[in-house]
């Protein structure tokens, strides 16, 4: 006789709110995590720099010089990745919450796709796509842009970015978890 699987809603009321306690922690990461991508990609202060005597600061997508701001209509490949890097992840990490969301949710039709698996392999993803854009963006900004201008740093955008990064790694951390649990007590379960 083949064995029943358990579901997880099939186990211990303490064991299920250590999983919903791993998923919502993910999902609250993963939330703050877009934000913060959505935040960097869109503002203009990646980079900060002197140029000509002047205060200047630079985007993805704009760069301003004395208070005026214009488009960055180069199309210079390092900034395209960038952008499609970013953009890609704020996206993965979307799909990932959406999955995150329904996951709380337990039907039946659905139990051979486990979403709290989804949600932490999109979040894994998310981070992969971030880690790239930012990599891409600090290697020529450091070997090419820093030496081009004196005085430069970078700026608060830049930190957003590697901090959605974080964010996006442990949501895929706690969904994870919260799988490993669900695995483990259908694992335990009656035969």
């Amino acid at each position: 006789m083949v064995p029943l699987k358990q579901s997880c809603s099939a186990a211990g009321p303490l064991s299920q709110l250590k999983m919903y306690s791993f998923m919502g922690g993910g999902l609250f990461c993963a939330i703050v995590g877009n934000i913060l991508l959505v935040v960097s990609t869109a503002t203009d202060y990646w980079m900060q720099y002197r140029l000509s005597g002047n205060y200047a600061h630079q985007g993805l997508w704009r760069y301003c010089i004395s208070n005026k701001c214009y488009m960055q209509t180069d199309s210079i490949a390092y900034w395209n990745a960038t952008r499609a890097f970013m953009i890609l992840s704020g996206m993965s990490c979307f799909a990932g919450i959406i999955a995150g969301i329904m996951s709380f949710a337990h039907f039946s039709s659905f139990e051979r796709f486990n979403r709290s698996f989804a949600a932490g392999i999109m979040f894994f993803v998310s981070t992969f796509f971030v880690l790239l854009g930012m990599a891409i963006y600090t290697g020529v900004t450091v070997n090419f842009l820093g030496r081009r201008f004196g005085d430069w740093r970078f700026s608060w955008s830049y930190i957003l970015g590697w901090v959605a990064m974080l964010m996006n790694f442990f949501a895929g951390i706690f969904y994870i978890c919260a799988y490993r649990m669900c695995e483990c007590r259908r694992g335990n379960g009656p035969r």
